[in-house]
């Protein structure tokens, strides 16, 4: 009988190499999430270094993601073409020569351009982790598997957010960076060592045999493998990401990701510089970009299961517009403090912060289970990395442009959450335009 490998694994329990495919993928993407969050812990003392105001130092924030976003696009092609596993180990070691020499850097314009040869190992790196663990991955498992590995950058962030005192401290900001690109460096020799190609890629480039043996990877008997289809043309070919039939699919994915990463980014890139400028100490700031990342990570987890129980629909519109009244009032508060903070009004905008990133973080990853299931297996990597592209046009607003907002503000925080309000609200108008949205448990 012939089957294809999502259905040779439908019954079948995980094994040890599914298992640790998924833990390398994860460790990738904390590794690189960890580099992306220290930029904005930093900020306070590059900027103090460099002599620049806040505005320009965006350039150093901006020319990261332009990077992510041409690396998930094009690295996610050169994941469908040569394969996921080559492209992974050849993205980190992008990412982590990037990163080292940032350490280099003499003013903002060397680091913006350092910052843009990391981000393109890093989004080549997001788009092909993710869909390598994904395509190992039962069908059961999927979503909850993809939205986990989506917290690769704030799972890092939180990390590098309790490590940054004392890494600032014994080795200043650029030994930091140094640290952090030797470690993402170390990861490539489990990538090489570990990872494989999955059956679903070999079978959709014609290797066979080569399919087959790697299925016994995961099933103890050999099986007669066919390629999976999924959306095909009129004439039955193979389509690509920009073909038709994702039109709608496409405008949705990129909407939400424009929309929900402005947010995020705005939210991470300048939590310190917003925080210290408000009276809390640096410490105190890093600590709650920390919790940022902590409380991403759970709700990442629990959007997976929520997305599986309910669709994601109405997941992604009640993510969205409970990130509204959570930015909103942080807002009130923030702009409530005068002088030092006391001690209550610091927990209330950590609590604050945390949530808004629980809910900004929680669309993200409903986003990736979205494209996994929709996009076909011939084009995935590139659905995939083309929605990340889309995601940084919004990264790269809030990142280049809030600092500007901040100082348009002139002490007040309302224009720079004003955007961000707008964003939370976009996010909702995505859902309803997808049309391959991942429907509700008992539906299936």
């Amino acid at each position: 009988m012939s089957v294809t490998f999502s259905q040779v694994m439908s019954n079948k329990p995980l094994r040890l190499f599914q298992v640790v495919t998924f833990i390398i993928c994860a460790v990738v993407l904390i590794a690189d999430g960890m580099d992306a969050q220290m930029l904005g812990i930093v900020a306070p003392l590059i900027i103090e270094d460099f002599g620049i105001d806040r505005g320009t130092f965006g350039l150093a924030l901006s020319a990261a993601l332009v990077g992510f976003g041409l690396g998930s696009w094009g690295g996610g092609w050169l994941g469908d073409t040569i394969g996921r596993r080559w492209s992974l180990a050849i993205a980190a070691v992008i990412f982590s020569l990037g990163t080292i020499a940032v350490s280099t850097s003499a003013d903002v314009w060397q680091m913006a351009f350092w910052r843009l040869v990391s981000g393109l190992g890093f989004g080549s790196a997001y788009a092909n982790a993710i869909t390598l663990a994904g395509e190992w991955l039962p069908e059961r498992w999927r979503s909850v598997g993809v939205t986990t590995l989506s917290v690769g950058t704030p799972a890092g962030g939180m990390v590098v957010g309790f490590m940054a005192p004392g890494l600032v401290e014994s080795y200043g900001w650029t030994g930091s960076f140094v640290f952090l690109g030797i470690l993402t460096l170390l990861v490539v020799i489990l990538i090489i060592a570990f990872l494989r190609d999955s059956p679903t890629f070999l079978m959709a480039r014609g290797k066979v045999e080569e399919a087959k043996k790697a299925a016994l990877r995961v099933t103890d008997e050999e099986n007669e493998l066919i390629e999976e289809t999924h959306s095909p043309d009129a004439d039955g070919g193979t389509i690509g990401v920009l073909h038709r039939s994702n039109k709608r699919l496409n405008i949705g994915v990129g909407l939400a990701f424009t929309a929900a990463t402005m947010v995020a980014y705005g939210i991470l890139g300048w939590t310190t510089t917003i925080l210290t400028a408000k009276g809390f100490e640096f410490d105190q700031a890093s600590y709650a970009v920390a919790v940022a990342g902590m409380t991403s990570i759970f709700s990442s987890i629990a959007a997976g299961l929520i997305v599986q129980r309910w669709g994601s629909k109405l997941a992604m519109t009640w993510f969205s517009s409970t990130l509204f009244v959570t930015l909103l009032l942080l807002t009130i508060m923030l702009e409530s403090l005068a002088g030092a903070p006391s001690d209550g009004e610091r927990i209330l905008v950590v609590i604050l912060i945390g949530t808004a990133a629980a809910l900004f973080s929680a669309s993200i990853a409903s986003m990736y289970a979205i494209m996994t299931h929709a996009y076909p297996p011939s084009c995935r990597s590139a659905g995939i990395g083309f929605g990340i592209f889309m995601g940084r046009f919004g990264a790269i607003g809030s990142s280049a442009f809030g600092g500007t907002l901040l100082d348009i503000g002139a002490g007040s925080t309302v224009p720079f959450f004003a955007v961000m309000c707008i964003g939370a609200a976009l996010i909702s108008s995505a859902a309803f335009v997808i049309d391959r949205p991942v429907p509700p448990l008992a539906k299936t």
